[in-house]
């Protein structure tokens, strides 16, 4: 072989390398952690049950699971008994360019009955309970530093006060209402270890600056004696972190993967019940009435409020539809049968400033995963 062919080898060799981890860089699924609280701000305490240790212990067990997955990268606001500015963790998340962040917590009530799992999404709720929630997590940034000049405007005893201030978690809302459901339903099967609260929305500067899906998880009531001390037991953060990590990596396969659910690799008991026969579902009224085929949108937004469908509401895009499902406005970019010309117009969302945008499917009027719509 002569030098110039010598040459050419290995130049293409190294042309495979380069595209090669440009490629698994871009698939890279980065998850940013937070354990709540830390150092002198100890969160909320019951006969010795400490927040801030119990919430660490768990991010430590969801990240180790993650990290163990391909094409993930964790990256965490605090691996140790440290103190976290509110405004700092969002910035951890932003500044590693994350695709979600979950910030885990313990809840506690002063009535010790209380229980149950709770994981909130960026919202303006005004739920009493969730308020309550809310302004007991944003306290925090009374122990952080010169709070009132970073925080000006914002006062942390009346959450009401961050609807003055700009907000972008409808951009993301969508997506933060997927995670936050994949975990609660993996808390339900849990079964009777802890129950289920389910997903809501309330005003959380922990999520307030974080420009992405967001999530903040209320694993459980400290101040419930039977539940406090499943979370402080080495099997119940178990458990619990697996049902957190489990529900990440099925949201990464749904919105950045194969499409076929992710699941760390723990085998569950097994069920030696006779299989019920399922019934088939009927199809939903949208459905009969749909034109048959399988066609692509552009999800942009979901958001709270009702948006009137003018190019100059939608960075001057248009053909924008809306769909109300779930308490929830959804909008939509074109429609489409080719999957070609869908890409297409997702980077023209994205071009736009729709960063969160993401290709939608359906097949005869039924939501189905983009994978199954491309075979």
């Amino acid at each position: 072989m002569n030098i110039f062919n010598k040459t050419r080898l290995l130049f293409s060799f190294f042309l495979t390398i380069i595209s090669f981890c440009a490629y698994s860089q871009a698939n890279v699924f980065k998850v940013t952690l937070d354990a709540g609280h830390g150092d002198h701000d100890f969160g909320a305490v019951y006969s010795g049950r400490i927040e801030k240790n119990i919430a660490l212990a768990i991010v430590l067990k969801v990240g180790k699971i993650l990290e163990s997955s391909p094409n993930v990268d964790v990256i965490y606001t605090r691996k140790t008994d440290v103190f976290i500015d509110l405004v700092e963790r969002a910035n951890i998340a932003n500044r590693a360019n994350s695709n979600i962040f979950v910030s885990i917590h313990c809840n506690a009530n002063k009535n010790t009955a209380a229980d149950g799992t709770e994981t909130y999404v960026m919202g303006l709720s005004k739920v009493a309970s969730n308020l309550e929630a809310a302004k007991k997590e944003n306290s925090v940034i009374t122990l952080e530093k010169d709070y009132k000049r970073k925080y000006e405007g914002y006062d942390p005893n009346s959450p009401e006060s961050m609807i003055g201030m700009t907000l972008m978690q409808e951009e993301y809302l969508d997506n933060s209402i997927s995670l936050a459901t994949k975990i609660e339903d993996n808390f339900d099967r849990l079964g009777k270890k802890l129950r289920q609260g389910g997903v809501k929305q309330a005003p959380f500067m922990v999520l307030h600056k974080a420009y992405m899906p967001r999530v903040l998880v209320e694993t459980g009531f400290v101040s419930n004696p039977t539940e406090g001390n499943i979370l402080n037991s080495e099997e119940g953060q178990n458990d619990i972190a697996k049902a957190i990590a489990d529900a990440i990596l099925s949201y990464k396969s749904e919105y950045f993967g194969s499409g076929i659910p992710e699941m760390s690799d723990v085998r569950p008991a097994k069920d030696t019940s006779t299989p019920k026969k399922a019934k088939p579902a009927e199809p939903s009224a949208a459905a009969k009435n749909a034109v048959k085929g399988t066609f692509y949108k552009v999800q942009l937004i979901a958001s709270i409020k009702k948006t009137t469908l003018e190019p100059k509401n939608f960075k001057g895009l248009k053909n924008v539809t809306m769909l109300y499902e779930n308490n929830v406005y959804k909008y939509f970019y074109q429609e489409t049968s080719d999957y070609e010309a869908a890409k297409k117009f997702l980077q023209e969302a994205k071009s736009k400033g729709y960063g969160a945008a993401f290709l939608t499917a359906t097949k005869d009027g039924e939501k189905i995963s983009i994978q199954d719509a491309t075979k």
